[in-house]
């Protein structure tokens, strides 16, 4: 499933589901005018209001990026995400990895400065830049450390059973050697003792 989107002024703060539970894709209130534009990228009460889990973020990370087709992902890490972009565009992929009858299912969207993604621990997280220079942030409930990536699940950006359509063709895109090593699906799902649907 694919939602675009694009970066439009003063639309309405809301959250809407997607197939993936808890997975919220949130519409930012964006005000512009001739000097730029200032949007609320974290309001506590109203984001509470519309649905947003009141989750305790307690850091704040910036990924830069400065070439079109960086991609990033698929990584679950151990806390939940409320992702937002300050500059540029990104095509963003979701899967859920949690145990359970969504395992496996995946959600698309493009995300700009006038759109946010909650994402709740377990979902793997990924995204391809469509713009230079692209500023991607992220409020997490829980702080890095290197003691805690042993808890982190991964899946490879190309696996099959996904068949994520990226825009920018892997083949062409800027990824990192650790991203192109990550397992497949049905790779992952053996190292967590999961059972395939069916059986």
């Amino acid at each position: 499933m694919l939602l675009s989107s694009s970066l439009s002024y003063g639309k309405p703060l809301a959250a809407h589901p997607t197939p993936i539970p808890g997975l919220l894709l949130i519409d930012l209130p964006v005000h512009g005018d001739n000097r730029g534009w200032f949007k609320e990228n974290w309001q506590r009460e109203k984001m509470i209001s519309v649905g947003i889990p009141d989750f305790g973020p307690v850091q704040n990370n910036i990924s830069f990026n400065d070439a079109v087709g960086t991609t990033r992902g698929i990584h679950a890490e151990p806390w939940d995400k409320f992702i937002s972009i300050a500059f540029g565009r990104v095509f963003g992929a979701w899967v859920d990895l949690r145990p359970g009858e969504s395992f496996g299912a995946v959600f698309t969207a493009e995300l700009d400065p006038s759109t946010a993604i909650f994402v709740p621990r377990g979902v793997g997280n990924s995204y391809q830049t469509l713009e230079p220079n692209t500023a991607y942030t992220y409020l997490v409930n829980a702080h890095w450390s290197s003691e805690v990536q042993s808890e982190y699940t991964f899946v490879n950006l190309a696996d099959e059973d996904l068949a994520i359509a990226w825009p920018i063709p892997l083949k062409d895109a800027e990824l990192s050697d650790k991203d192109r090593r990550h397992p497949s699906l049905q790779q992952m799902r053996r190292q967590q003792g999961l059972t395939p649907p069916g059986a």
